[in-house]
């Protein structure tokens, strides 16, 4: 297998980690990566960057991006494709629980997280991989942490991009509802069109006015089982 791989039509390429030493690219990094509509001058920061996907894809459409991801190796694999793409992010090995020892309180304009689909008690098998476990059961940090995190790094009226599992909306929506931070914009994600959503797509905004705006629905398969042409955009840069 090639060292690096193709995303985004060939716009980039990334070395992604092994089997077992972490969670590779997936369609929930494409849908994030897409979604996230930065202004000019936004100082941003990915929480669980892995090794580096989604940021080095904002940095690449001239974002200033740090991640952060408390998993060394993929901190180190984030930095050599930071370096392989040329581009201009900062990583750093850091655990989001301990979010005041990353920066001072109000440091960022936009949070950007794919955070763990699963809480660790609630997973009924948690991976037997360390770094799978934690990035997606949760073994390192739950919603709330990410939620809590966030609040003391965005400034006010920040933004805050989180793709999340759709059976956990509820859950989030009110942990951000709690912290101060309004949902703004809700986009759901189907497989294909008469099937339950499997993801959503949020952006909220911290100490916001009430008002939420829910997107049309995003259809990753017609019924023809080919990829729509709106989740085809999704690959472009």
């Amino acid at each position: 297998m090639e060292k690096y791989e193709e995303l985004l039509r060939g716009a980039l390429k990334i070395r992604q980690p092994e089997a077992k030493e972490g969670l590779r690219v997936n369609i929930d990094t494409i849908l994030l990566a897409h979604f996230v509509s930065p202004k000019k001058n936004e100082k941003i920061l990915e929480l669980g960057c892995a090794h580096g996907a989604v940021s080095i894809i904002l940095a690449k459409r001239g974002f200033t991006v740090k991640g952060i991801d408390i998993q060394p190796h993929l901190i180190e694999l984030a930095k050599e494709n930071t370096v392989f793409n040329c581009v201009s992010a900062e990583f750093e090995t850091a655990d989001l629980r301990e979010y005041k020892k990353i920066a001072a309180p109000q440091s960022f304009d936009r949070i950007v997280v794919n955070p763990p689909y699963f809480e660790a008690a609630s997973s009924s098998r948690v991976s037997p991989s360390s770094a799978v476990a934690s990035a997606r059961q949760g073994t390192d940090c739950s919603l709330g942490d990410v939620v809590a995190a966030s609040r003391y790094l965005l400034k006010n009226r920040g933004r805050l991009d989180i793709v999340m599992a759709a059976q956990r909306s509820a859950e989030l929506f009110e942990l951000l509802e709690n912290s101060n931070i309004s949902v703004k914009k809700i986009r759901f994600v189907y497989p294909k069109p008469q099937s339950e959503a499997s993801v959503v797509l949020i952006e909220a905004v911290r100490a916001a006015k009430k008002g939420t705006s829910v997107l049309p629905p995003l259809f990753i398969l017609n019924a023809d089982g080919k990829e729509t042409e709106e989740m085809l955009e999704n690959y472009s840069l």
